[in-house]
């Protein structure tokens, strides 16, 4: 059978819920472990418990040693793909960061749960059971990292978490899921076009995400800067445009060579320099402001966290988001 070796990460996947007094809480590891005998009857499956923490734990750093870790696994030849468990309020970031830090065409898919492992319909070992499916399936490599949640087969780049509780949380707006996990096999119905990879290097810049609301000045861009933050990403209203109140904090950023990216707080679309006035998309770009190509505020915050690594110059950043 094909070897897949999942890594456990924490998350509700591998939490209990207290019945007194009904909150979740971390437990041991051993609740995936139980799962096991699932597991065996799709792939060898080998358990390897990296961490355990709640996601909302999860930092860069931590991605880059569970990126290293990951790449450790893929070089065996032996292993045909990985699975690895996270907990969902960060899932997409991990995921996209290990997509843009991960070149090697096995899979690699992430999964978590929604409900934790003794609620009524927990949904993690439907999950785990599907992402080892789906990571042992010829068909799901060199499609980059996938995120599979609820019998669908997201791809990191475009997913994001979309309900607080709902099991169907994780979605692809724009792209929609890009296939489906069903009883008779796996199927794809299409695949990521761009592939974005980066060096394997740590994230060392520090960057800050501000999202855009009616009336705001420049404070939090000015706090950012005067904290050595070496970006800012800003979740800018509709088509990329901000209160005018805002637009002397990012003149300083430019100035100081702050990397300062614009996406849109819809969840929907991309930003474009169409709007001529105070604030409006036009001034920003002719200012210098990077303008991201459909990525979300999380997302461009762990792009240009790599980015930095490998350019300053923001028309080599701009071409860079433009992929």
């Amino acid at each position: 059978m094909d070897k897949i070796i999942v890594i456990t990460t924490g998350g509700t996947i591998a939490m209990s819920e207290d019945l007194k007094t009904k909150s979740v809480k971390p437990i041991d590891q051993d609740t995936i472990d139980r799962m096991l005998p699932y597991l065996d009857k799709h792939a060898d499956v080998e358990m390897d418990h990296f961490i355990n923490i709640p996601s909302p734990h999860m930092t860069p750093e931590i991605m880059y040693d569970l990126a290293l870790h990951t790449k450790k696994h893929l070089e065996n030849n032996e292993v045909k793909g990985i699975v690895i468990t996270h907990g969902t309020d960060t899932l997409e970031e991990t995921a996209y960061f290990l997509d843009l830090l991960i070149s090697n065409d096995k899979p690699i898919v992430v999964t978590g749960a929604m409900r934790s492992s003794n609620e009524l319909g927990a949904d993690g070992p439907l999950n785990l059971v599907n992402a080892v499916r789906v990571a042992a399936d010829d068909s799901s490599r060199g499609k980059g990292v996938l995120v599979v949640f609820n019998d669908e087969i997201h791809a990191a780049r475009y997913v994001t978490k979309t309900h607080t509780s709902n099991i169907a949380t994780f979605q692809s707006p724009e792209n929609g899921p890009i296939g489906t996990v069903t009883k008779r096999g796996i199927r794809f119905s299409h695949a990521p076009l761009i592939r974005d990879n980066y060096p394997l290097t740590p994230p060392v810049n520090k960057v800050g995400l501000i999202k855009a609301a009616a009336g705001m000045d420049d404070l939090l861009i000015n706090t950012y800067l005067e904290n050595g933050y070496k970006g800012i990403v800003i979740e800018a209203l509709g088509q990329g445009n901000l209160p005018p109140a805002m637009v002397n904090g990012i003149k300083k950023g430019i100035e100081l060579g702050v990397a300062i990216v614009l996406v849109s707080r819809c969840f929907n679309g991309f930003v474009d320099g169409i709007y001529d006035y105070e604030g409006g998309g036009k001034q920003l770009k002719e200012l210098g402001v990077i303008f991201s190509n459909g990525l979300n505020g999380q997302k461009a915050r762990i792009k240009l966290m790599l980015t930095l690594n490998l350019v300053k110059d923001s028309e080599k950043i701009q071409q860079l988001f433009d992929i």
